[in-house]
């Protein structure tokens, strides 16, 4: 029987963006993914489309798998040649239990690696403004289990000597034991007026931080209501949050964010988004691909010096075209002295990086202002050339036809429904509320996305902020049942995010 091979994985504090290349390169091998409810569920997004899931999350109040169900998972799957990410939260080795995952997994002579993920210890702090070392403060920092019930009598750990230590002390998910952690460290000898901090789900948007002393801090989480997973930092350096505080400051901070293009586009929009501090969750609704047949496009590629006028709608459009071109086996030559319309900058910008200039672009990006923009410019009996998606709108036709324009009019590109979604874990992120702007950059994403969700889930989008590019998509989100809370004034990308912030900023 082959044996397959266990990576035990750090996922990191929650913040996708901190797992190491190499971790996430074995999520994007593994033939299976073993996850636990700490590792930001995200990262499954890079998976394979054929990788099974496998969920093992463990909580304080619930268990879905004991450990030792857990190693057992991990052995039978390494047993039937499976390559397995065994996805942890924070660093496996750091009170994560990969030590006995990785025994087990020696026994039955299954081969595995330990891949170091960046601690919560270390990390959630410093999202938090505290870092866990200063100059001016101490020199050292101690790492303790919060799981363990400090009152009982063969304590591993030594209460007498963290009492004395100078240096902070970081407890790992000891927010059920905090009234007994204060206790021990206070009879022990601890000052009571030692600062304290809790942070639950650091890194992420649900990002809460309640600080205190020693004297206060029980009474203060009860009076937040913070609740595990969180972490305890004790000493001198939590007096630095108000100083170093850089995480919640941002102007998206706590807000989680869906964002429903094409998985091609989808990262410039959640770039954007998470500078400014929120969580973007990519859920593609589209996927763009070649026209079912490609004689029409080819035969207007060959023939495009022939035209007065080339009109580009999309940056789609633009990619489309002139990856026919280049399959043809021409170049720009081929256009002759056409002239080029662009809807906006990024279409310009991609046009203008192979060597084209535009003559015209609308300051407003919508077909309408693509008509104005042109009048003055397009003659009667011009031969205008427009490649663009399969559901674009009839007005831009019509209108260049009343001007007397002649319009070749040909598919660069399909708009079809993704097939890469996993509308499960969108359900349930939508029913916890944890999905708090929807973004929409066309017709179709609404489209699509409200045809994923259903009539079915249709109450579960209530209270969600919807986004729009501009006014079409906005009254297709309208004649959709969704109330539209934004609209951008510049229908770009930049304009979308402008949007916003400034609709948070109110």
């Amino acid at each position: 029987m082959t044996k397959g091979k266990v990576y035990l994985i750090g996922a990191g504090p929650g913040d996708i963006k901190l797992i190491t290349v190499k971790g996430l390169e074995c999520i994007q091998e593994a033939d299976v993914i073993v996850y636990d409810r700490l590792a930001n569920p995200r990262l499954l997004s890079y998976r394979r489309p054929d990788a099974e899931l496998i969920y093992v999350g463990k909580s304080p109040e619930r268990h879905t798998l004991t450990q030792e169900e857990i190693n057992q998972v991990l052995v039978e799957q390494g047993l039937k040649g499976k390559v397995v990410a065994r996805l942890k939260g924070g660093d496996p080795y750091v009170f994560g239990r990969g030590g006995e995952e990785g025994e087990e997994l020696r026994k039955a002579g299954i081969p595995f690696e330990e891949v170091p993920g960046i601690t919560s210890a270390i990390s959630v702090p410093a999202y938090a403004g505290i870092p866990i070392t200063h100059r001016n403060f101490t020199s050292t920092f101690t790492v303790i289990t919060g799981n363990e019930d400090p009152t009982k009598e063969n304590s591993k750990v030594n209460w007498a000597r963290l009492a004395s230590d100078p240096g902070t002390l970081v407890f790992l998910m000891g927010v059920g034991n905090l009234p007994q952690i204060v206790e021990q460290l206070v009879q022990n000898g601890k000052d009571e007026q030692t600062p304290v901090a809790l942070i639950r789900w650091g890194t992420r948007p649900e990002q809460q931080v309640v600080t205190g002393v020693l004297a206060n801090i029980v009474d203060e989480v009860k009076k937040a209501g913070l609740t595990s997973p969180a972490i305890i930092i004790i000493g001198e350096v939590v007096t630095m949050r108000e100083t170093l505080r850089w995480f919640e400051d941002k102007p998206l901070f706590g807000k989680r964010i869906l964002v429903t293009r094409s998985r091609e586009q989808a990262s410039e929009l959640s770039e954007k988004l998470e500078r400014l501090g929120a969580e973007a969750w990519e859920y593609p609704t589209i996927k763009i691909k070649e026209p079912e047949d490609l004689a029409a496009l080819d035969q207007a590629v060959a023939s495009a010096g022939d035209y007065q006028w080339i009109i580009f709608t999309s940056v789609n459009g633009v990619q489309a075209f002139f990856s026919r071109m280049q399959a043809l086996g021409k170049d720009i030559r081929t256009l002759g002295n056409a002239k080029i319309c662009a809807i906006g900058p990024k279409t310009a910008e991609v046009l203008q990086e192979r060597g084209l200039m535009v003559e015209v672009m609308p300051e407003v990006f919508r077909a309408e202002a693509v008509v104005e923009a042109l009048t003055g410019h397009i003659q009667v009996g011009d031969k205008v050339l427009l490649p663009r998606a399969d559901l674009a709108r009839q007005v831009l036709v019509d209108s260049l036809q009343e001007m007397g324009a002649e319009v070749k009019e040909v598919i660069a590109y399909q708009t079809v429904m993704a097939d890469e979604m996993d509308t499960q874990l969108l359900l349930e992120k939508l029913q916890a509320k944890e999905i708090h702007v929807l973004t929409f950059t066309s017709s179709s994403t609404v489209n699509n996305f409200m045809q994923l969700v259903g009539n079915e889930h249709r109450a579960l989008l209530d209270g969600i902020t919807v986004a729009c590019i501009g006014p079409i998509t906005a009254e297709t989100a309208k004649k959709a049942g969704l109330t539209v809370d934004i609209c951008a004034e510049q229908y770009t990308i930049n304009g979308l995010v402008e949007a916003i912030v400034a609709h948070q900023a109110k």
